[in-house]
């Protein structure tokens, strides 16, 4: 059974589906061509500019290809701030014997 998105998180997908959408605009490709291009369904990319999370990604990636956007891809997770926050968090310095007064 599938889980729903949280509603934060289905606006998120709404939001790159219509980024989508409004570049296949500005290029005035019809949906049919980019389908087409794609190697997939227009129904798919009905979905795709919808945000819908059933989609895969790799059809997200076809389209964006399409459209001259796959470079975008690469920004996800690209400056993780949290992850590099965590990450420092678990380095440890290593710890120097005590100086000990030379005789």
């Amino acid at each position: 059974m599938k889980r729903p998105l949280l509603p934060k998180y289905e606006r998120l997908m709404q939001e790159l589906g219509e980024n989508i959408h409004l570049a296949r605009l500005r290029r005035d490709l019809s949906s049919e061509q980019i389908a087409e291009r794609a190697g997939i369904s227009r129904n798919t990319l009905i979905k795709i500019e919808r945000g819908d999370e059933g989609v895969a990604i790799g059809m997200y990636l076809r389209v964006l290809i399409v459209l001259g956007l796959q470079d975008d891809l690469l920004l996800v997770a690209k400056d993780d701030i949290l992850g590099r926050k965590l990450q420092d968090a678990k380095l440890t310095t290593p710890q120097r014997a005590t100086k000990r007064p030379m005789l």
